[in-house]
């Protein structure tokens, strides 16, 4: 049976499509730009619900730091609008392409619908914590409206944020409002050569712990250091800090964070240019985009915790792994089948974290849970809220096991 295709143009269009699909109880595949396909459980739909036409900004005042735009608006338009006013967005959003192969358009709506968040993180949150609003289509085919242009403590189910990483399960966002700010006049990023995970862990811990406001550190080991880095730098593990902010500041910065490193191992400045590259690397996992026949995971623990997970899963399976977030986020891809009950242990020994599938085969991410299982009160409650807001099923029907 062929796959109808709703493509509405806009908010009213996208109201009648969902109500039209809530009436039959159809199931929708939610799609925006087509470059996240890859994430979650396989959705099977006979119905596909395309946003790439509810495009354009809404409204962005670059003095208030502030904009809002239309969910399917391609994330190059947006980041060409704050270019043009020497703003950004904080959160250095991950595009997927790499990982994946594909082509696709990025879209705004896409970043929060996953809550995709790079390696400024750290320091400015995710993406999540930089959406101040959102306007989303219920299950029902109803507008509903939470947040707005400021950030307002409220009372009740913070929507906003529920939203945010939900992968297109619980609504389907019309217009998103998020924050932004100033880029910073320069940034200089800083690789400290030769350490072992452990030595990097350490040396990142301390360097976060500096009154010199790292907004991004990470660490490549020997054995992805030179899919990132070249030249000397691709010789030896790197561990890798970023220093942003005005240049005065930055030049003061920098030489506190390079004294306190000098006893580490050899210690790099690399240019801005090469920097801005290395970080995007790092982002969008560029270690790991051509090796697409192994399983990747995505694991959050405790920044001392990462390179611990490592060390024990290596000595009961092979496993290759880089860190970002301080060592908080550690990338890994599993040479085998990937090992959900295995990792899974492992994380539970160490106190606690999740790790989701990223990129399996479909077979693979249909056997395997793909997101970290959900305690029981916890799951329960996922599932009145799902039941409240698409009592119907149909957005993204089994994307996220609840």
């Amino acid at each position: 049976m062929s796959e109808h295709m709703y493509q509405p143009a806009n908010e009213d269009e996208l109201i009648a499509c969902i109500a039209d699909a809530a009436a039959v109880a159809t199931p929708l595949n939610i799609r925006g730009g087509g470059t996240r396909d890859g994430l979650g459980n396989p959705v099977a739909c006979e119905a596909k619900l395309d946003l790439s036409a509810l495009t354009g900004i809404v409204s962005y005042n670059p003095a208030e730091l502030v904009m809002t735009a239309r969910a399917g608006t391609p994330l190059a338009e947006i980041t060409a609008a704050l270019d043009a006013n020497a703003q950004m967005l904080t959160f250095e959003p991950m595009d997927h392409r790499p990982l994946y192969g594909g082509s696709g358009t990025p879209t705004i709506g896409g970043v929060f619908a996953v809550n995709a968040s790079g390696p400024r993180r750290i320091l400015a949150g995710a993406a999540r914590d930089n959406l101040l609003g959102v306007r989303f289509i219920n299950g029902m085919g109803e507008v509903i409206q939470s947040g707005g242009r400021v950030m307002k403590n409220v009372t009740g189910l913070d929507l906003v944020k529920l939203l945010a990483g939900s992968y297109g399960t619980l609504g389907v966002f019309s217009t998103v409002t998020f924050k932004v700010l100033p880029k910073p006049e320069t940034a200089a990023t800083i690789v400290v050569s030769g350490l072992n995970d452990a030595e990097a862990a350490a040396a990142m811990a301390e360097a976060m712990a500096l009154p010199v406001e790292v907004s991004a550190a990470a660490h490549l080991p020997e054995s992805v250091v030179g899919r990132v880095l070249n030249g000397d730098l691709a010789n030896a593990p790197a561990t890798c800090l970023r220093l942003e902010g005005l240049t005065e500041s930055v030049d003061v910065r920098r030489e506190k964070l390079l004294a306190a490193m000098a006893d580490k191992g050899p210690v790099t400045v690399i240019d801005q240019e090469r920097g801005e590259k290395l970080w995007c690397d790092i982002s969008n996992v560029r270690p790991f985009a051509d090796r697409r026949d192994k399983p990747l995971w995505r694991v959050s623990v405790t920044p001392s915790a990462g390179h611990v997970l490592v060390a024990a899963l290596r000595l009961q399976t092979g496993v290759d792994a880089f860190y970002d977030w301080q060592g908080g986020l550690v990338w890994l891809a599993m040479e085998q089948d990937p090992e959900a009950t295995l990792l899974r242990a492992a994380i539970a020994q160490l106190g606690g974290g999740h790790a989701t599938l990223v990129r399996a085969s479909a077979d693979m991410r249909a056997s395997v849970p793909v997101f970290e299982p959900q305690p029981k009160p916890l799951a329960m409650l996922s599932a009145r809220i799902k039941a409240a807001i698409d009592p119907h099923n149909i957005f993204n029907p089994g994307r996220i096991t609840l």
